[in-house]
């Protein structure tokens, strides 16, 4: 896929096709780091730290913290 540097205001910029931005699990207004290296333009996204409740919202914000997990039995040295 091509496309052409263009006038954006006092900046230039590139269009990304919707599928481009699919394939890199790229979203809208999602904050990307930019860096050059040997003429290469490298765009890669940030990390960024979620909180629990932007978490919780993946599973329906439901967290099942509700008390003990069982582990199974002890295996090794473990001392219950």
């Amino acid at each position: 896929m091509q496309t052409q540097v263009k006038t954006w205001g006092n900046s230039q910029g590139v269009r990304l096709s919707k599928e481009v931005l699919q394939e890199a699990g790229i979203t809208l207004n999602e904050t990307l780091n930019i860096s050059v290296s040997d003429g290469v333009i490298l765009l890669t996204k940030t990390f960024k730290h979620r909180t629990l409740e932007e978490r919780a919202a993946e599973y329906n914000g439901e967290l099942s913290l509700d008390g003990e997990y069982d582990w199974g039995n002890p295996v090794g040295r473990e001392a219950w």
